[in-house]
């Protein structure tokens, strides 16, 4: 008699790593040849949880080394309380439980949260990483897409063109510690789109469509120098995490020898324990010059492949592509080369970072830096300063945005000529970034203009910095003029309206005589004269 599994097949579709343009993992896709086989799965919990297994054998048939994810329903979880064969599968498969993520599909309606959240922590237990899938198009409560805590939000493409709706989605996924993805891109627009919210991967038609064999290369649009924010800390490790090729501390020498030589683009092995922490990194070339030697494979091949392998380098996934950097420089100049071991916070191995990647990065994130300063002064243009604001009102942060510029410029140059002006402007730009400390930022719009952002507490060092100091220019004193904008979360949506309640406030501060300071808060009427003489229009009373 047919069995139902004979009408089914599986699909796979790569999730692509935005930054490296690579593929992150395959999710699996059941495809029915006939019947509504996943209808029945959403009612029956017993044939959702067999689908899952199905879909890691259908996987393991393919001889895929790359991560994967496959489907269950939410309502699934909560009736089982786990998935005991999606973990014989996965084990059976030669596979390790945090290689496979389990997407939590809806509907959550109906859908038991506390036996739900019991069965996610039993997956997380046993290793499975977990993402929530379908935000945005689907019904999951935000207080239990909190308490899921997920590794990986799968946002619906139909969110891009809500641009504060992914943001905040960007933002809630940092405080959780989780990575953003978008799954159903279909055009460059949105694939730019995707990039410019935060998000670190994307899965759709424009990449790849669902395919019966898994594929390796992709399609990723190039994307436009800017497209994604980097904060001033340096870009995060997660945007360059790839798939690690991952064996048990014990295996043979020869059979990592078999896995290198039939997947050529694998660079190293990292070799874990029992509950996935990396205890030996192999790296390729090293590893199969000493099996190629004279008596090489004779010496080697039933020996544990550990002793040919070295201590491995690890950082966190909350690191930073610098700290990166510091591992390595501080490591065997001869391991240059090796790849470095990324560690969820239960120190298990989640993927690994190429030193290559890195620097490709790096470097371009200088370019583009160095493309944005200022010329005379050396310090970054309004798009760096604008960007840090909007991500601070996304944050939910106070902050205050300045104005600082010289009185009557145009009357120094005229009288001591532009050089004069030239190495004042020079001078000003010194004491602001000699002031600025821990968040505040500086930048030079240009002219005589600066803007600066800082937090409210940081305000004061730096105006008493700027104003307090006698300026000269070819032997004639010159003031300067501060206007001063504080903007408490929820008073401005973004660095336009901060930009516009600043723009009344910069006219009375040159209103005023002598060295000034005016102070205005977002969304209230008035503002405080905290330095200067004269009348201001609008002056709170």
């Amino acid at each position: 008699m047919p069995s139902w599994t004979d009408a089914l097949r599986f699909a796979f579709q790569p999730v692509v790593n935005l930054t490296t343009g690579g593929v992150a993992a395959l999710e699996i896709l059941a495809r029915p040849e006939s019947g509504d086989i996943l209808a029945q799965a959403r009612r029956d919990p017993e044939l959702d949880g067999r689908l899952a297994a199905l879909a890691v054998r259908a996987a393991a048939a393919r001889e895929t080394l790359l991560p994967l994810h496959v489907n269950v329903f939410a309502g699934t979880l909560a009736d089982l309380g786990g998935l005991a064969a999606l973990h014989h599968a996965v084990r059976e498969a030669g596979r390790l439980p945090w290689e496979v993520t389990v997407d939590v599909v809806p509907p959550y309606t109906h859908v038991p949260q506390r036996a739900l959240l019991e069965a996610v922590a039993v997956l997380r237990g046993e290793g499975f990483r977990i993402c929530a899938d379908g935000v945005g198009d689907g019904d999951v409560p935000l207080r239990l897409l909190t308490d899921l805590a997920p590794d990986l939000v799968k946002l619906d493409a139909s969110l891009l063109d809500r641009p504060a709706a992914v943001r905040a989605m960007r933002t809630l996924c940092e405080q959780l510690s989780a990575l953003l993805s978008v799954e159903g891109v279909e055009t460059e627009l949105q694939c730019a789109a995707a990039v410019s919210a935060g998000a670190q991967l994307a899965q759709g038609e424009l990449f790849a469509p669902p395919a019966r064999l898994p594929v390796a290369d992709v399609y990723v649009p190039p994307l436009s120098p800017g497209t994604a924010a980097t904060p001033p800390s340096g870009p995060s490790v997660r945007q360059f995490v790839r798939p690690a090729a991952l064996l048990p501390a014990t295996a043979s020498a020869g059979r990592v020898r078999a896995l290198l030589t039939g997947a050529p683009d694998v660079s190293g092995v990292v070799l874990v324990d029992e509950t996935g922490v990396p205890v030996r990194s192999v790296h390729r070339s090293r590893f199969l010059l000493s099996m190629s030697g004279r008596y090489g494979h004779a010496l080697y091949a039933d020996r544990p492949a550990a002793k040919l392998g070295d201590p491995p380098r690890t950082v966190g996934v909350d690191a930073t592509a610098w700290e990166v950097l510091d591992v390595v420089a501080d490591g065997d100049r001869d391991r240059t080369s090796d790849d470095v071991a990324v560690v969820d916070r239960y120190g298990r191995c989640v993927g690994v970072v190429r030193l290559a990647d890195l620097v490709r990065a790096l470097a371009e994130s200088r370019v583009e830096e160095a493309a944005g300063l200022n010329p005379l002064t050396r310090l970054p243009g309004s798009d760096a300063i604008t960007a840090e604001v909007d991500r601070r009102i996304t944050d939910g942060r106070m902050f205050a945005l300045s104005w600082l510029d010289v009185d009557h410029f145009k009357r120094v140059n005229d009288g001591a000529g532009f050089a004069a002006g030239d190495e004042l402007i020079r001078s000003v730009a010194r004491v602001l970034a000699h002031s600025a400390s821990g968040s505040t930022r500086v930048g030079h719009i240009g002219g005589d203009d600066f803007l600066v952002l800082a937090d409210p507490e940081g305000l004061d060092p730096l105006a008493s910095a700027v104003l307090d100091t006698p300026w000269y220019a070819g032997g004639h004193a010159v003031t300067l003029s501060l206007a001063t904008v504080l903007c408490a979360p929820g008073s401005v949506a973004d660095h336009r309206q901060a930009a516009a309640c600043l723009a009344p406030l910069k006219q009375a501060a040159k209103a005023l005589d002598g060295a000034s300071w005016v102070l205005g808060r977002a969304g209230l009427p008035g503002h405080e004269i905290l330095r200067g003489s004269g009348l201001a229009p609008a002056q709170a009373g």
